[in-house]
């Protein structure tokens, strides 16, 4: 489907559109004004090329260096750069979302995209050039993850592994960066959830799909917002917001235990009638930590999804916008 609102070119057999980049921002001082030379550059290939208007949209999601001074100052330098501060640090996620309910209204398709830019800005024109040709969502897909450390690419590929065991529809190796059209972008604000794993909810949508592949680069300023620990909490918080997998899987390692409990009361039995039996206690000990442990676990696993219930039927808002800077993208 071709975007509802489009604007008529100099070159009339160009289509255009309104692209709006979404950079969400936490402590990215170091890194945002190469970004942002980079990003410009990108939008005037991307005019150039396809025809289509860009503008950028910055989140500051809680930054506590000079974040968002600095988006204050590309706003004033440039027309086509906006942003907004949320009042508090909401997660990657959340300022996503904000991001994304914000751009709604001045473009025709967003972009989401990591203010590092380890994720190749200049895919963005082909994601356009997809767009353009009747696709609502974009996925930007990894070649491969050299750039990575050995320890977080075996970490990053067993998520993606475990999360396409709990959903085979989880696209293998995707981040957030994608281009959405604004149809489904209002079609997503309708997921009613606080507990958002976007790169699973998108895929629900359902509508028309298309697929841009880029090599990762490395980091060229500042750290990493995903330390492990910030990743394995992700990768729980993902699974269990998304999947039921865990539920499944302590149902079956509940069967599993007893049916080996079963069995071991039968043979138990037998050699107590053979006259066989042994008055011990290290058989006893290791039964009673191993089962103790999947119980612990399993309650555990219980809890997590409890204590999401809990944040659910609360309802609070995802997020408050302190301030916001900047214009709508200037199409001149």
């Amino acid at each position: 489907m071709k975007p509802e609102t489009l604007n008529q070119p100099s070159d009339a057999n160009k289509p255009t559109a309104r692209i709006c980049v979404v950079i969400p921002c936490y402590n990215e001082e170091e890194v945002l004004p190469w970004a942002m030379d980079k990003l410009q550059t990108m939008l005037q290939r991307l005019k150039r090329e396809t025809g289509a208007y860009g503008s950028l949209l910055l989140v500051d999601d809680g930054s506590r260096d000079r974040t968002w001074q600095l988006i204050e100052q590309f706003a004033a330098q440039h027309s086509n750069v906006s942003g907004i501060k949320l009042s508090h640090n909401e997660g990657h996620q959340g300022a996503l979302w904000a991001g994304m309910q914000e751009s709604l209204e001045i473009c025709d398709a967003m972009v989401s995209i990591d203010a590092d830019l380890q994720d190749d800005e200049n895919t963005i024109i082909d994601m356009t050039r997809q767009f353009l040709s009747g696709c609502d969502i974009v996925y930007g897909v990894r070649k491969e993850r050299k750039t990575d450390t050995w320890f977080k690419r075996m970490t990053a590929l067993t998520f993606y592994r475990i999360m396409q065991t709990a959903d085979p529809e989880i696209i293998y190796n995707h981040a957030d960066f994608r281009l959405m059209s604004n149809r489904t972008v209002r079609a997503l604000m309708q997921y009613p959830e606080r507990n958002m794993f976007l790169r699973g909810m998108v895929r629900q949508l359902g509508f028309s799909e298309g697929y841009v592949y880029y090599n990762r680069t490395a980091r060229t300023a500042g750290e990493s917002k995903y330390p492990f620990t910030k990743m394995l909490s992700f990768s729980i918080d993902g699974i269990t917001s998304f999947s039921t997998a865990p539920l499944k899987f302590i149902t079956f390692a509940g069967l599993t235990m007893t049916l080996i409990s079963m069995l071991i009361i039968i043979y138990g039995l037998f050699e107590h009638f053979m006259g066989k039996t042994i008055v011990g206690w290290t058989s006893l000990m290791v039964s009673m930590w191993f089962i103790g442990g999947v119980i612990t676990t399993g309650v555990g696993i219980v809890g997590m999804y409890i204590g999401k219930i809990y944040t659910e039927v609360k309802r609070r808002p995802r997020y408050f916008v302190d301030r916001k800077v900047g214009v709508k993208v200037n199409k001149e």
